[in-house]
């Protein structure tokens, strides 16, 4: 038997054969919310730092601020040990004469490295210095050491889809009066020691800080999505990718792995391994050479250190090769020769020497129109979506689970028009998912999980499921995915694909793994982007669960029995009361009824009441031995309760006769539904069946639906019970209705007052 390629639908046998895809393989390794308040994202203990507030209270005292948040203490540096040597907090003012946030503007030489390994931010940082718009995002120009100054300053980063404002005091570590780690080169200029002050501050210490990717923290000065390339291995377009990535003002970073003995160690060449180097141009440049005539591929590189160490091979600083380059080339590119720590070099050279390269792709609203125009630059098309993997229901695995797969969050978009210049016709695009918020609970032993995606062309998306089947996954294969499944923060990819629809499926490598996600596609021209996923609403029960109806003169016989036999359980009033269905539905829970004819009143009152109304309800399958899950004390009172809620028009707290034959109909219908689903599961209902079972129930429901009544009614296994399933129902049916009885022009959209509103959700 021979197997087609990925993505072809094999025939065997005349039928489509189940396609075999190679497995997933997992690999080791603009609003602005201040910091803890409600949206940003992060939980505080204490009150929110407002910085204007905090600022303005202080010069009305006449007094320094001091943050009790990051307090000027050794475990604010180290978590894990003590300082090496003792460090002294002082302030600008403590450490010069003339202290000042910038001096003659920021440049990317304000950035050098102190003794913390965090060269990764640096390079960020210095990137950052070459977008004015972008810079004073993250470092906002309201602030100085002369005007209202009052040792407090704030600093904006982008967490997972929000811009987050860190407020920290100016205390700094020195050694001898030296700030110890990142700072300027001039001695009295504090921007960027305060910058990642207050970036330390988010992640818990300074120590946090060392080691990290230079994507990160790009991405966190931008709200960019990034990539990063093998340089051993780069793709045959690979300047093109940098070409575009400038024009786009991207920032770009890249380095040489170092060896395991040596932290950082300098090149016969002049570059030093393990470190991070910012690109800051791109550049196609005219040469004229006695040999040759034409353009050669070059960068423009920088070290953080801002020192002398250097590139020192060809196109390094008074090489040789510039003599070939026509003047008014190099003042175009702004050539200088200095021991400043930037240089150029060819792109030849470059994949030769680096071998790993960062690109963080600035989203569209990281420039304005002017400055667009202004520099010639061009923007990204993005799409973003936030969701989360919930055990049981959404957190379906990898495609190596493939029966729970398609549980995963899905998200279809639309590519229409193909990439500028493209010989090929097809459409770039960048996806990069992003795992939320789990630097911040090391601490708690939660390191990142391994995620990774797949994308699916869907060729007749009209005709498809939605959202996407298990068995749309059996016969096709994807036309794209991640590299690999990492553990890390974000993994992403660039791949250029026709024009057509595809769907997007993230996922963990293994399922049942929870955790949040940020989902964004990057494309040169517009794509649209939207859930895969079902709308919330009513649709048509499970003909399964439907019984035919009885003949008109057999149902009017028996619904005057069951009148009496009601009458005799409620009292005069004719209604029952939230003790007394509890009082019902227990025996059922606990006694096999007869389906046969009621006999008489006494102690068989509830049994032949029920026998009357249910009819088949417990033919062949009692209650009490199939649904043990209930416990021994019944129903709960809320359940009983809300079942009344449901059906008490009136607000009496109370059930007549024909709201106790309606709420019959439902837990019959729901009990059979319940039945149908959690035969594999030993009397328990699989979170992973939820949805097809409240599909049946007549419910269509959305991911974002499933995973609010899994957290609400599943157990930490991921199973539900009977009277959770049962009351997840009741809540469904009371709410959807009530909505719809607004909704009178069926708009999907109800008006309601405040008291309408507080009435129906206290009681329901």
């Amino acid at each position: 038997m021979s197997w087609g390629e990925e993505g072809d639908n094999v025939l065997m046998n005349g039928k489509p054969a189940a396609l075999i895809e190679e497995p997933c393989v997992a690999t080791k390794s603009t609003e602005v919310e201040a910091l803890g308040e409600r949206g940003s994202g992060f939980r505080k203990q204490t009150d929110v730092q407002d910085f204007y507030k905090i600022r303005d209270e202080c010069l009305a005292e006449g007094k320094l601020w001091e943050d009790p948040e990051f307090e000027a203490v050794d475990s604010s540096i180290f978590f894990s040990r003590s300082p090496p040597r003792p460090f002294e907090w002082k302030r600008p003012m403590e450490i010069v004469d003339n202290p000042r946030l910038f001096v003659e503007g920021a440049t990317r030489f304000d950035v050098q490295q102190g003794e913390l390994g965090d060269c990764w931010l640096l390079a960020a940082v210095a990137n950052l210095t070459l977008q004015p718009t972008l810079f004073h995002q993250v470092v906002p120009d309201d602030q100085s050491f002369v005007d209202k100054y009052a040792g407090i300053f704030h600093f904006r980063f982008w967490q997972y889809g929000r811009w987050v404002d860190v407020v920290v005091d100016d205390r700094l570590p020195t050694c001898y009066s030296k700030l110890v780690y990142l700072h300027s080169s001039q001695s009295n200029e504090f921007w960027s020691a305060l910058l990642e002050k207050a970036y330390a501050k988010l992640h818990g210490s300074y120590e946090a800080l060392k080691g990290g990717s230079t994507c990160e923290a790009m991405e966190d000065f931008t709200g960019g999505v990034s990539e990063m390339y093998d340089l051993e291995k780069p793709p045959s377009n690979l300047f093109q990718v940098l070409l575009k990535a400038y024009e786009r003002n991207s920032l770009m970073g890249c380095s040489i792995e170092p060896d395991p003995s040596v932290t950082e160690m300098q090149t016969s060449d002049g570059l030093v391994k393990g470190h991070a180097y910012s690109i800051t141009r791109v550049q196609s440049v005219d040469i004229n050479t006695p040999n040759m005539q034409g353009k050669i591929p070059l960068l423009r590189l920088r070290n953080p250190w801002g020192n002398e160490a250097e590139w020192t091979g060809p196109w390094s600083d008074k090489s040789p090769e510039w003599r070939f380059i026509p003047e008014s080339e190099k003042q175009e590119i702004g050539l200088v020769f200095e021991e400043d720590g930037e240089f150029w070099m060819s792109y030849r050279d470059f994949t030769k020497h680096f071998m790993r390269l960062e690109i963080c792709n600035l989203s569209p609203d990281s420039l304005t129109e002017d400055e667009l125009s202004a520099n010639d630059k061009k923007r990204w098309e993005m799409s973003v979506f936030e969701g989360e993997w919930v055990r049981g229901v959404t957190a379906g695995g990898c495609r190596n689970s493939l029966q729970t797969f398609s549980r995963n969050p899905q998200y279809t978009i639309t590519l229409t028009d193909v990439d500028d210049e493209d010989e090929e016709n097809k459409c770039t695009v960048i996806v990069g998912l992003m795992q939320k918020n789990r630097r911040s609970q090391r601490r708690l032993g939660r390191d990142c999980l391994t995620i990774g995606f797949a994308v699916y062309r869907l060729e007749d998306p009209d005709n498809l499921p939605t959202p996407l089947d298990t068995n749309f996954f059996t016969y096709n294969a994807s036309v794209a995915r991640s590299p690999s499944f990492i553990n890390m923060r974000e993994v992403s990819c660039r791949f250029t694909l026709p024009p057509g629809v595809y769907c997007i499926v993230p996922s963990t490598f293994e399922p049942n793994e929870e955790g949040e996600f940020l989902l964004r596609v990057f494309s040169e021209k517009k794509n649209n982007m939207e859930e895969n996923d079902n709308e919330v609403g009513l649709k048509e029960m499970d003909d399964r669960v439907i019984e035919p109806p009885q003949p008109a003169p057999e149902m009017k016989k028996a619904d005057e029995k069951v009148k009496e036999f009601f009458r005799k359980l409620a009292g005069e009033d004719m209604e029952v009361d939230w003790m007394e269905l509890k009082e019902i539905l227990d025996y059922a829970m606990r006694n096999e009824v007869s389906s046969s004819a009621p006999g008489g009143g006494g102690d068989n009152l509830i049994s032949n009441l029920l026998s009357l109304v249910c009819g088949a309800f417990f033919q062949d399958s009692p209650l009490a031995s199939v649904f043990d899950t209930v416990g021994k004390g019944g129903f709960s009172k809320d359940i009983c309760r809300s079942m009344i809620a449901m059906l008490d028009a009136d607000h009496s707290g109370k059930l007549g006769f024909d709201e106790f034959k309606q709420l019959w109909i439902d837990i019959r219908h729901w009990k059979s539904i319940y039945q149908m689903y959690s035969k594999e599961t030993q009397g328990y209902l699989s979170a992973f069946e939820l949805r097809e079972a409240l599909n049946s129930a007549g419910y269509r429901l959305n991911n974002h639906i499933l995973n609010i009544l899994a957290h609400r009614y599943a157990g930490k296994d991921g199973r539900i019970s009977f009277d959770d399933f049962i009351m997840c129902a009741v809540k469904l049916k009371t709410m959807i209705e009530y909505f719809k009885d607004k909704d009178q022009s069926d708009s999907n959209k109800a008006m309601f007052t405040l008291e309408e509103w507080v009435e129906k959700t206290l009681y329901s």
